[in-house]
């Protein structure tokens, strides 16, 4: 059988031949072109009614193969470089920028992430290999001015957007209800708190940070960039692609202001032109990698078209309670419907806003952890919670490999057996009336 898959966006030719798949099996042909178009033949040669059974295994054979081959053709790969503090000649006093260069086989995201104010991840994406940051870090560090960090040349750009991390917000819970009320503790404001200087390990960096009025105990947030497809290591185990990178947000040894206290947390998204304005909740009939959890949440732009978006937010409802987590360590989150914010107060929180955007569009929501009758953060003191952000579509879960052979062998079988069956009944009454026939005396 010869597979061919043909995937005109990137540019990749992929073919590959498999032999010997069953009895009797002559050979097929499945071509993959674009977007989820799949043709596919397969021409079997059976010799007997014994060889059924080796055509379901072909079969069989041909979806794993296809899924995995499907898979393969949505992935693309990038080669990554990363610059702490680009042209600065020395560490900044106000927080460190990072910016990771994704460069593809035509095009390059740039992936800006800095604790100049409050935590903001900036994604540029352009259509040419060769586009650069440049930073006037006067300009910068002053915080005052508009470009001061240009991606050039710019007419190169064809999205950008950032979100931005600008307060932690407590409240007391008294009535186990987790509906923030009245009760809600003065916001932790992200912008004052004292930031460490950026970790890097390669693509990954590690940014925590403290607020004066902390006792002890820090907020956290880890940042991953990707050169090709995979999931995250740790639940929820999100899909993320070359077109994406990860954050993870977590609250560690926080000592709360009451017993029975919950957390929120202020995001911002920041766009140009497709500002991240709506939110959108997916469902699936799949749980293999986030136990217990059917939903994904997109946080996209309002556009034209229902399927193609630019840009995009992505996670699953739910946190966590231990670094290390089991099953029952999971607690729900919630979010708000994204409402419009002033553009100038962001600017005035993040750096980096204030640095590449002059009048930016902004949408901000709360995304809540814990429901009625979940465990207080008390309980343990820790929370995480993870998101992508990425260019182009989200990344959509498919079945894997295990659970399509799981569901082929669930389906087929009963078809076998019905088989089975009706051909016993067949030969059970063929034989019955060969025996019955009269025959004559002499």
């Amino acid at each position: 059988m010869i597979v061919e898959i043909r995937k005109f966006g990137f540019q990749t030719i992929k073919s590959a031949n498999f032999f010997n798949i069953g009895a009797g099996s002559e050979g097929g042909q499945l071509t993959y072109e674009g977007t989820g178009h799949v043709t596919c033949s397969v021409t079997t040669k059976m010799a007997a009614a014994g060889k059924e059974r080796s055509g379901r295994v072909c079969s069989l054979v041909l979806l794993l193969s296809v899924s995995g081959l499907i898979r393969g053709a949505d992935a693309t790969e990038r080669t990554l470089s990363v610059e702490l503090n680009p042209g600065s000649p020395s560490p900044p006093p106000g927080g460190d920028l990072l910016h990771v260069r994704a460069v593809g086989n035509n095009d390059t995201l740039h992936f800006l992430f800095c604790s100049q104010g409050a935590p903001t991840l900036l994604l540029v994406h352009t259509d040419i290999t060769s586009s650069t940051i440049q930073v006037n870090w006067t300009q910068f560090e002053a915080r005052n001015h508009s470009n001061s960090l240009k991606v050039e040349p710019e007419s190169s750009i064809l999205y950008s957007a950032a979100i931005v991390f600008t307060r932690l917000l407590e409240y007391d819970d008294v009535n186990d209800t987790a509906v923030p009320t009245s009760d809600l503790f003065p916001p932790y404001e992200l912008q004052s708190f004292t930031w460490s200087r950026l970790n890097l390990s390669g693509p990954v960096a590690l940014l925590c940070g403290a607020s004066p009025t902390f006792t002890n105990g820090s907020l956290c947030l880890q940042l991953s960039v990707f050169e090709s497809e995979g999931r995250g290591r740790s639940w929820p185990r999100l899909l993320h692609t070359a077109n994406s990178s990860q954050l993870e947000v977590w609250l560690d040894g926080v000592s709360p202001r009451a017993t029975r206290s919950r957390f929120l947390l202020e995001v911002q998204a920041v766009g140009g032109a497709y500002p991240l304005s709506k939110v959108e909740v997916r469902r699936s009939i799949d749980d293999e990698f986030t136990p217990s959890i059917f939903q994904v949440t997109h946080w996209v732009p309002s556009v034209n078209s229902s399927s193609d978006v630019p840009g995009f937010i992505q996670w699953k409802p739910v946190a966590y309670r231990r670094s290390d987590p089991a099953l029952e360590d999971a607690t729900p989150c919630r979010h708000s419907n994204p409402r419009p914010q002033s553009g100038e107060a962001v600017a005035v929180a993040s750096g980096l806003i204030r640095a590449f955007y002059t009048e930016p569009k902004t949408f901000g929501l709360n995304v809540s952890f814990g429901l009625a009758g979940e465990p207080f953060y008390n309980s343990t003191k820790f929370l995480r919670w993870t998101l992508l952000v990425g260019s182009g579509s989200p990344p959509v879960d498919a079945f894997s490999p295990l659970v399509l052979s799981m569901m082929a062998v669930g389906l087929g079988t009963p078809m076998i057996l019905l088989l089975l069956g009706g051909v016993c009944v067949c030969i059970r009454k063929r034989a019955t009336a060969s025996t019955t026939n009269y025959e004559p005396i002499n």
